[in-house]
């Protein structure tokens, strides 16, 4: 039986999306393409994607990032979103929230609900989920030191409505490890932020079988400025720490790695970035099977989500960035991404209107519909461009890995965490940004409407205000649930959150949910984990 024939067995056993698999002018369009020896989607090491049948089955999860003002503006932006054709709700909470400080913070002032929704307690997440049957709905919430509590509330909000936690599905972002190297979103030093990292992947293995734990983020080291190369090698070196961090708890790697999920960039070097998602399943099945043994297939099968590139949206003409989130959505589409979220054309100015978030939508179905792309799996495997590209991305994230792994002498979650420590990774990403920035200043790299064809220009467009009268409304709202809620209840949660941190074989997450249901602030449980964890201070990098 040859290569071919193996996936074609798996292709014929799988379900089949109701579409015409034929080109405009009538003529059938075969699921893959290749010699019969050759590799096949979902065949070890999966280069060509996880599965056998691809887009032909089903399509990408049209996950649409938003999250603004108070959670009842964001509900209603979530309700029209699943209006328009979306089938994913992806979250994005404000800036105190994701420092883990309440709005009524000092330093919160002026930041509540600006660049994302703000989620104090349960109530706020009751409001952010009404009318939603989380039971059906797929969610991810963009959010990393604070995770396990969004989290707990997330379960919490299910429980409420009568959803079992094993009926949830979704995604936690939870990547820690890229918040030292990129975002700067960090609370606790990082050997106690990966106990945290390592109980939610424990609980959700154990409870919520639906649910990724983690998911290996590399958009934002991108939007830091690193390469492609750094991308792929830097965030799937993150993924081996996690997997370390878990067997050294006691995991059992079959357990947990088939729920681990990853997140990349989609930026605007459309072959580079095809290469670098088929670089990054293959490495992953490779080392899954080979470093940390693992036997399940779904294991070695590297999963993503893709969101276009931010970095890549320019102020000046604005409109045209419509058609850089249409490239960089193919190229997602292209390189075998599970999900997808497309950048809003206004969103170097401000959080995307609901208009400009309805066309990125449309750029999504307009690929998955009307393009031929999701008619063959793997379309562009064997061209020599792309096949090249694949090989050296590989090439240089195993540079990367052996020097991570020599840091660590041996081990890819110490040299992480040495890399960490030395600066390696913020230097190579800082030295990365300023040699790109360079080549646009100095004209080698064209940016069109930046630095060539700046002509046209035509008046900014209409974009979303989030004015100080919604800062006022979540204060008022924080405000009567501390008012309304067992001040006893809240304090006897928080003293069982800390007085489980300081036992280090025992799962946070059950204090948490409790905390969470007892309506603790996001600050208040923080604070209880900074009494035995302390909070983490970068060492100026010289």
């Amino acid at each position: 039986m040859t290569r071919k024939d193996e996936w074609r067995a798996a292709f014929d056993a799988s379900p089949k999306r109701t579409a015409d698999f034929d080109t405009m002018s009538g003529v059938p369009v075969e699921p893959v393409y290749g010699p019969d020896d050759g590799e096949f989607p979902g065949q070890w090491p999966y280069t060509r994607g996880p599965y056998a049948s691809m887009y032909r089955s089903k399509l990408w999860t049209m996950r649409m990032f938003a999250g603004f003002g108070t959670p009842e503006d964001t509900n209603a932006r979530f309700k029209e979103i699943l209006r328009s054709g979306g089938d994913g709700l992806s979250t994005a909470f404000d800036l105190p929230t994701l420092m883990g400080r309440d709005s009524d913070d000092p330093r919160s002032l002026g930041e509540v609900g600006k660049a994302g929704v703000a989620i104090d307690t349960l109530a706020d997440m009751e409001d952010l989920f009404a009318g939603i049957d989380l039971g059906q709905v797929s969610t991810s919430m963009t959010i990393n030191s604070p995770a396990a509590i969004l989290l707990a509330m997330y379960v919490a909000v299910g429980e409420k409505a009568g959803v079992p936690r094993a009926a949830m599905s979704g995604t936690l972002q939870n990547d820690i490890l890229k918040e030292y190297q990129a975002q700067k979103e960090y609370i606790f030093p990082p050997r106690p932020s990966m106990r945290i990292v390592t109980d939610v992947i424990r609980f959700t293995a154990e409870e919520m079988p639906r649910w990724h734990p983690v998911s290996i983020s590399g958009y934002h080291i991108r939007e830091a400025g690193s390469t492609a190369a750094q991308e792929l090698a830097f965030t799937v070196a993150n993924g081996f720490a996690y997997v370390e961090a878990a067997m050294a708890a006691g995991l059992d790697v079959d357990t947990f790695a088939p729920r681990l999920s990853f997140f990349f960039n989609a930026h605007t070097d459309f072959f580079e970035e095809i290469g670098k998602y088929r670089a990054a399943r293959r490495i992953w099945a490779r080392w899954l099977r080979d470093r940390y043994g693992a036997k399940k297939e779904r294991s070695m099968q590297l999963r993503f989500h893709t969101q276009t590139a931010g970095v890549s949206l320019t102020a000046q003409q604005p409109e045209i960035n419509i058609a850089r989130v249409a490239i960089q959505a193919l190229a997602g589409a292209l390189g075998g991404t599970q999900s997808l979220h497309t950048d809003s054309y206004d969103e170097a100015l401000a959080l995307p209107t609901e208009k400009a978030a309805r066309i990125a939508l449309r750029t999504q179905q307009i690929v998955a519909h009307e393009t031929g792309a999701t008619s063959v799996a793997d379309p562009l495997g064997g061209s020599w461009f792309v096949e090249a590209m694949t090989d050296e991305m590989e090439r240089q994230a195993e540079a990367v890995f052996a020097h991570l792994d020599e840091l660590g002498r041996g081990s890819i979650l110490e040299g992480v965490y040495a890399g960490i420590d030395n600066g390696y990774f913020q230097g190579e990403i800082a030295e990365a940004s300023y040699q790109f920035e360079k080549k646009i200043t100095d004209g080698r790299r064209v940016v069109v409407g930046v630095n060539r064809f700046t002509e046209w220009e035509d008046p900014p467009p209409p974009i979303l205000s989030i004015g100080p009268e919604v800062e006022e409304r979540q204060l008022k709202r924080l405000e009567q649930i501390k008012h309304d809620r067992s001040d006893e209840a809240v304090r006897t949660a928080l003293d069982a959150v800390t007085a489980t941190a300081r036992q280090s074989d025992a799962n946070l997450m059950p204090a948490i949910l409790d905390a969470a249901r007892a309506y603790a602030t996001v600050g208040e449980v923080i604070g209880a984990l900074e009494a035995v964890f302390g909070r983490w201070t970068e060492d100026p990098i010289i």
